[in-house]
């Protein structure tokens, strides 16, 4: 298990980022959040087995309005006991 802090730049707002990360990381039973910043990026932190974060953000990828320019992906510690995937506010 392994838990990822990821910033997404690019065509990231106001195309169902959010909407679709909660839907595929709900589905491979992720764990963690995902929030809009101020600047147009997105914020996403994702717990769970590696194969399963790489397959969501795989999928993110592929989505037709969603335009990845940029990742920054840092390692952080398990958080013990989180439950669910969210959006922030």
């Amino acid at each position: 298990m392994i838990r990822e802090h990821f910033y997404f730049s690019g065509r990231v707002q106001g195309v169902g980022f959010r909407y679709q990360a909660i839907r595929l990381a709900r589905s491979c039973g992720l764990t963690g959040y995902v929030r809009n910043h101020w600047d147009g990026r997105v914020e996403m932190e994702l717990q769970g087995e590696e194969r399963m974060i790489r397959e969501v953000i795989d999928a993110l990828h592929s989505q037709p309005y969603i335009r990845i320019g940029d990742i920054n992906i840092e390692e952080m510690e398990i958080k013990d006991g989180e439950r669910g995937f969210s959006v922030k506010g």
